[in-house]
């Protein structure tokens, strides 16, 4: 072996990276089998020449050795065979967190999952919501009454303002790592019966802030969107519009058309690489997968025990689901709110419960699945909504990070809209 290439920060962002060994002598067909990644982790091969290249389909885990071994790889000249080796170490995670303040600005904090030393990053006076790309940092801000966009570097500097469609409000901020793109549905502040754009879906490119942002249009019409997602590794999207109807759509397709795939009241989630989805039925307690090809739909996997009612569904990398849920008392009133781990064959990892007049907000998975993240609102009553931003929020939020194969809390945090999150607690939290 004459060298190794793989970046271990990439890799533990998001799907698809790569390490490349290079023999010294054009290899004989690698056949996969030959292959091993230690600790097991799903991957695929190309080899050609003297080179071969394994992509990790899934996001690695933080903080952990990782090491690749091919076994009796030959030359296509013929000669003895050998074992090529390469391990590497991937860096601790690092997380984004918003923290709003009533008495002074409003940022966006970078952390490991400790939270020691964590350094602010963007401040504002007021911070609607935020998004954190493979390489950019995009930020919502209220601005009088409208919302302004602004695009910076992971660090927070190099701070640029993006063009929005006009004078308005953007709510349902996203991101999409294929392409470098923002999402958001766009309202314009003079709206009437007759007059204005209403959650108008437009997207537009993070290294290019000064372009007109592209509305989202199926055939001549921009439809006002309740809910949508980027498709990960696609260039596809995945929306609900005012009507309840479900429907992917690839505006880069060589003939665009929308694929109708009936309706919903709720995308949870589309999983990396698998073309999935996690949708809510209104015929469907709990939630449905959805194949994005076929329009095949797959009933969730039965938990062993009664969690109660069921709410958001995650997918979860490696296997299984994170679930949201509600547990009633025998007086039917509800007790806890919760979060558990569903793994394929129905068993349930606990992971977190609030009580009393705690609320629940949101759950999100980190890239690999090691981790969940639990936006808690404590204590209701004593816990006002903030005022000033135009996506209110109690002021008073915490974040529990736990891990995912032990169910045991790794931290808690101040702030929400860790940057695992698709989208912001107000999508995704339970009602």
């Amino acid at each position: 072996m004459t060298s190794v290439e793989v970046d271990p920060d990439a890799a533990v962002e998001a799907s698809g990276t790569r390490l490349v060994l290079t023999a010294d002598q054009a290899l004989s067909e690698i056949d996969p089998a030959q292959v091993t990644v230690t600790p097991e982790t799903p991957f695929t091969i190309d080899a050609v020449g003297r080179m071969v290249g394994v992509r990790f389909t899934v996001p690695l885990d933080d903080a952990t050795d990782y090491t690749v071994t091919i076994d009796d790889a030959e030359s296509i000249g013929g000669g003895p065979a050998a074992t090529l080796e390469a391990s590497f170490t991937t860096p601790a995670a690092e997380i984004f967190l918003l923290q709003r303040n009533p008495d002074g600005d409003d940022t966006v904090f970078r952390s490991g999952l400790s939270g020691d030393e964590a350094v602010p990053v963007y401040s504002a006076p007021v911070i609607d919501d935020f998004r954190v790309s493979g390489e950019h940092l995009v930020v919502s801000v209220r601005e009088g009454d409208a919302s302004a966009l602004y695009v910076a570097d992971r660090d927070g500097t190099d701070a640029r303002e993006m063009a929005l469609p006009g004078e308005g409000t953007v709510t349902g901020l996203q991101v999409s790592t294929r392409g470098e793109l923002v999402g958001y549905t766009y309202t314009d502040l003079a709206l009437s019966e007759t007059e204005g754009r209403a959650s108008v879906l437009f997207t537009a490119d993070l290294r290019d802030p000064e372009a007109d942002p592209q509305p989202l249009l199926v055939g001549d019409e921009q439809p006002s969107i309740a809910s949508w997602r980027f498709v990960p590794d696609a260039s596809a999207l995945l929306f609900v519009d005012f009507a309840g109807d479900l429907i992917v759509y690839d505006p880069a397709a060589s003939e665009p058309a929308p694929t109708a795939l009936g309706t919903a009241f709720a995308i949870d989630a589309v999983s990396r690489g698998t073309y999935t989805a996690f949708v809510e039925r209104l015929d469907a307690a709990g939630g449905v997968q959805l194949d994005l090809t076929t329009g095949e739909e797959t009933a969730l996997v039965a938990p062993d025990e009664d969690l109660g009612q069921l709410g958001r569904v995650l997918p979860v990398p490696g296997g299984g689901t994170l679930r949201q849920y509600v547990r009633f008392g025998d007086d039917q009133l509800p007790e806890a709110q919760g979060a558990a781990h569903i793994d394929d064959e129905g068993g349930v990892t606990p992971l977190f419960e609030a009580t009393g007049s705690d609320g629940l907000l949101q759950t999100c998975v980190s890239p690999s699945g090691r981790y969940a993240a639990a936006l808690v609102a404590p204590d209701l009553r004593t816990n006002p909504y903030d005022s000033e931003s135009l996506q209110p929020l109690p002021g008073e939020l915490r974040t529990h990070i736990v891990e995912i194969a032990t169910g045991e809390e790794v931290s808690v945090l101040s702030g929400f809209g860790i940057s695992w999150c698709d989208v912001g607690p107000w999508d995704g939290a339970m009602g």
